[in-house]
């Protein structure tokens, strides 16, 4: 006997089976789809909102706004300024009073680290990149910075 034969049906039953399963489950995403994006279970449409009315929903909520941003950045305290140093064995972060991290250019590894120096070491061992920081010029920080092949 063949096999279809003993099987009967079955088969054709399991594959009609997920092929219905397949289809719920598509129909099933594209209707909550267009829920979300009809607003029915949101309460805003997709549409921008101008900057006029997100001054006002927010006087709304929380009263008068406590600054008015000017687009220019505050000042950073000139103590804790950060600065970032590109060298030849890779960038070297540093503030005033330490070195915040060392970060190796390709074919380079850190071989140490301390809060006022640190070394880069070529890969294969030939170039060496040493980085001393030497102290604060008006809360930027200053670093020696030495190749020695």
């Amino acid at each position: 006997m063949r096999l279809i034969d003993r099987l009967g049906r079955l088969p054709l039953v399991i594959v009609l089976g997920w092929i219905v399963a397949a289809f719920l489950a598509v129909m099933v995403g594209v209707v909550g789809i267009g829920l979300v994006g009809s607003g029915l279970l949101t309460s805003r449409q997709g549409a921008p909102v101008s900057e006029d009315e997100v001054r006002r929903a927010l006087a709304e909520t929380s009263g008068e706004p406590s600054a008015v941003p000017s687009g220019e950045p505050s000042p950073q305290p000139a103590e804790n300024t950060a600065r970032s140093f590109p060298t030849a064995g890779g960038t070297v972060v540093a503030e005033c009073g330490r070195i915040l991290s060392l970060s190796p250019a390709q074919g380079f590894e850190v071989h140490e680290q301390d809060d006022d120096e640190g070394e880069f070491r070529s890969v294969l061992g030939r170039d060496r990149v040493k980085v001393e920081l030497t102290g604060c010029d008006r809360g930027t920080p200053r670093l020696r910075i030495r190749n020695d092949d």
